[in-house]
């Protein structure tokens, strides 16, 4: 499979959310947090839209939601991530374990994604991933495969303030399993707040290390749905 050309194809399709202001209904307001949805083309189940703003400039936005190392000391929806294959310094493959969630009701699941990030002009930054089929991570027993359908983060500058950044992210997970629609859809916009929320305290204590630092099973994780 030419990972590098669907990094990209799913980067540009991030950017075609962004760009897409039309469906779009609000499900969510808290804590400076707006969580909207709309249908998903990819499969029955909504794409989410959640928007911030996140003090910290968009080139270590970018970097941090990226990066693998102490992923799981802020994310609260993850058990485990391990960058299972390296293709270059700002692409890989991850395998992720997310915590069960909804006091149980919906159990961990794991994924395989595809992540990368891309600079585009106007300083903004796209982390972007997608699940992928690896033949040395097949689906086991111990849980159920989830799917991420194009996902990711656009970070952008706030020019009143560049301290800041705009974080837009979007959510497409297909749970699988016999999960009924109801309860992931009653359930998943406050998670994606306590996602963002956990961001914005992750990132006022975690250092940002270069890019180029991480490693192979460093473990992290890249914005698992619970």
């Amino acid at each position: 499979m030419d990972y590098k050309a669907l990094a990209q194809q799913t980067a540009q399709e991030i950017l075609g959310y962004y760009q897409d202001t039309s469906g779009w209904k609000v499900v969510k307001n808290s804590k400076k947090i707006t969580v909207s949805s709309k249908a998903s083309k990819k499969f029955h189940g909504n794409l989410y839209r959640v928007e911030g703003m996140i003090p910290e400039s968009t080139s270590k936005l970018s970097d941090f939601l990226f990066k693998p190392q102490n992923r799981v000391t802020w994310d609260k929806s993850l058990k485990m991530y391990n960058i299972v294959l390296k293709i270059d310094s700002d692409t890989f493959i991850c395998h992720t374990i997310t915590q069960s969630f909804a006091m149980g009701s919906i159990s961990p699941r794991d994924f395989i994604d595809l992540v990368s990030l891309k600079h585009y002009e106007g300083n903004m930054d796209v982390v972007s991933a997608t699940s992928v089929d690896f033949p040395a991570y097949p689906p086991s027993s111990s849980y159920i495969r989830g799917y991420n359908h194009a996902c990711g983060y656009i970070c952008l500058p706030v020019q009143e303030n560049p301290a800041y950044s705009k974080l837009v992210m979007f959510v497409q997970t297909e749970m699988r399993g016999k999960l009924a629609p109801s309860i992931i859809e009653a359930t998943m916009p406050s998670n994606l707040v306590s996602f963002m929320l956990n961001v914005k305290d992750g990132i006022k204590t975690q250092k940002i290390p270069s890019r180029h630092g991480y490693h192979h099973n460093g473990h992290s994780s890249f914005l698992k749905k619970k």
